[in-house]
């Protein structure tokens, strides 16, 4: 599956994000700071992520829409894209 340059650059800005705020959570428990401050940034940095997944995956999916036989022949049916986007949901 082809992921789009231009998305390939954004998705690893947006990894160095997520990779900042999970250092962020580790200092917030050494640092014993407040449980609902903590869960809360948990639950940004989990979000965050599930949205580098889909948005990759939405390239993808336009990349195998463009070209279904090649993307069939790299073992991207529409069908196996789909099982993809539910094991993010």
């Amino acid at each position: 599956m082809e992921i789009n340059e231009e998305v390939q650059a954004d998705l690893a800005l947006r990894l160095r994000r997520i990779e900042g705020q999970i250092r962020g959570i580790q200092a917030m428990l050494e640092e014993n700071r407040e449980c609902r401050d903590i869960v809360t940034q948990i639950a940004a940095a989990s979000k965050a992520l599930d949205q580098v997944g889909f948005k990759m995956l939405a390239s993808g999916l336009s990349s195998c829409l463009e070209d279904p036989k090649k993307s069939a022949k790299q073992g991207y049916t529409i069908s196996e894209v789909e099982k993809l986007f539910l094991k993010l949901a």
